[in-house]
């Protein structure tokens, strides 16, 4: 790959994983209701059930989806109602103490398995795979672009995650918690905005 590509891909990938999304808005939200320790799990199947998804999408369950498109359409259906009942059980969760005796932070296994019906991250694989693949040797830009993945969404995921748990001691009162967890789940519903519109345009 490139230097300029390589170089052009790292920010690209920092920024999309950095910004806020699905992925984002529930590390904070259990960063606040589980605490940073426990909300590691999640942070890994992100960052591993994303890479796993960008390479298995670049070895061929792309030419999948655009020989059958309804198959990506149900995919993306899925995704949005999933994330709309995950919204629910953030608006409805209680303080954190309550939280912790009440439910179970995402495991490793759940983290991975979303990322198939997030569709930020659906925009991220195409974006990739489209942008900063090099066609004279594919299959080794699409391992190297799915390593630099792994490595640069770490990081953001943590960053997340330790922000939502910095403001546990800020939200022991149970109104602000609360009123936090509505937030996170308006947020989360609010990032559903472009998979939406693009399912409408179908």
């Amino acid at each position: 790959m490139p230097l300029d590509t390589l170089l052009a891909f790292l920010g690209f990938a920092f920024a999309s994983s950095v910004t806020p999304g699905p992925n984002n808005m529930m590390l904070v939200a259990s960063g606040v209701n589980f605490g940073l320790k426990r909300t590691l799990w999640h942070v890994a199947g992100i960052n591993v059930g994303f890479p796993v998804m960008l390479l298995l999408s670049g070895l061929g369950l792309g030419q999948v989806f655009a020989r059958y498109p309804v198959i990506y359409t149900a995919m993306k259906v899925i995704g949005i109602v999933y994330m709309l009942w995950l919204a629910w059980k953030i608006a409805q969760a209680g303080p954190v103490g309550e939280g912790r005796q009440r439910a179970t932070p995402m495991t490793f296994l759940q983290a991975a398995a979303f990322q198939w019906v997030n569709p930020k991250a659906w925009a991220m694989v195409v974006g990739a795979i489209a942008a900063y693949t090099v066609p004279e040797n594919y299959t080794v830009s699409l391992v190297v672009i799915t390593l630099l993945y792994a490595l640069t969404g770490t990081p953001g995921s943590l960053v997340w995650a330790a922000f939502g748990s910095a403001m546990r001691n800020f939200l022991q009162d149970p109104v602000k918690v609360r009123w936090f967890n509505r937030a996170m789940a308006v947020l989360l519903v609010a990032s559903l905005y472009p998979a939406v519109m693009d399912l409408l345009a179908r």
